[in-house]
């Protein structure tokens, strides 16, 4: 990928993150998540897909850390294994595009440790085409339906076993992508932004249930998703995320009373919920 696609791809959310850290709109305060209070999670059910690697295992062992019960799972048998061998977790195998397979990693998750409490939904893959020559139609698919079907999916397999428990809290793995314009990977850019959607309109709509749903928008993370592109950011000045930095902000929100809100994470600024700008009324 080119630098100056990618700088220029980067610059209205980087000016945007920043406007927000300084001044918000002017008129509120910048929204922040709560500081994870000790025990906050201990103890709770965790499903975490795309868990093998980056930013699923980053959470997931962020997750033992509080002692939370934490199954992990991935496409990727034997890395998955491993993972849940040295994080000392379980393991299912699980292909996020096939529904059943996603009711069948919930129920093997309830029968195992007796229900659902928290759900991060993070399986996802780069989308490195555009519409012009490069695109793939088999890749096309392949992105949208790990991308986006991987949430709907996940969330219609998991939401009987949170009600069951009680509630619980979903977390989805979105993108600053999803709120800002990334030209390089418009297909990446599109499914994340329907995952932002999906959020926004499942927060309302089952909070009567018990069950928050909210997402993370991270910018470049230090995960095999941008090994492509490393170079060149790099290169650029583009500061990379530790993924221990979102495996923080994304616990903060799971402990968090909050529904429907986008939490960005970027590099050198501490977590905010995005704010969207209202619409005008019709008249």
């Amino acid at each position: 990928m080119k630098l100056a696609a990618l700088t220029a791809a980067r610059a209205p959310v980087c000016c945007a993150a920043m406007h927000a850290e300084s001044t918000g709109d002017g008129k509120r305060p910048v929204e922040r998540p709560i500081e994870l209070a000790p025990e906050a999670l201990r103890g709770k059910v965790a499903l975490v897909t795309g868990g093998a690697a980056g930013l699923g295992k980053g959470v997931a062992s962020a997750l033992l850390e509080q002692d939370a019960v934490v199954a992990i799972a991935d496409i990727d048998a034997e890395l998955g294994a491993a993972t849940a061998e040295q994080l000392a977790c379980h393991f299912i195998e699980l292909d996020v595009r096939d529904l059943d397979a996603n009711r069948r990693a919930v129920e093997e998750t309830v029968a195992k440790f007796g229900g659902l409490d928290l759900l991060h939904l993070n399986a996802g893959v780069e989308s490195p085409f555009t519409l012009g020559d490069d695109f793939d139609v088999d890749a096309y698919r392949r992105a949208m339906a790990i991308n986006l079907d991987g949430v709907v999916f996940g969330f219609h397999a998991a939401r009987p076993a949170m009600i069951a428990s009680g509630g619980g809290s979903v977390i989805a793995t979105a993108s600053l992508a999803g709120l800002a314009a990334m030209a390089p990977q418009p297909v990446y850019g599109t499914n994340k932004a329907a995952v932002v959607g999906l959020v926004r309109a499942l927060g309302p709509m089952h909070i009567a249930e018990g069950i928050r749903v909210n997402g993370i928008c991270p910018g470049f993370a230090d995960t095999a998703i941008i090994e492509g592109v490393r170079e060149a950011l790099t290169a650029g000045g583009v500061p990379i995320i530790p993924v221990k930095a979102v495996a923080d902000a994304t616990l903060r929100l799971f402990a968090d009373d909050v529904n429907g809100r986008l939490l960005v994470i970027q590099a050198g600024v501490e977590p905010y919920y995005f704010r969207f700008p209202g619409l005008p009324r019709a008249r």
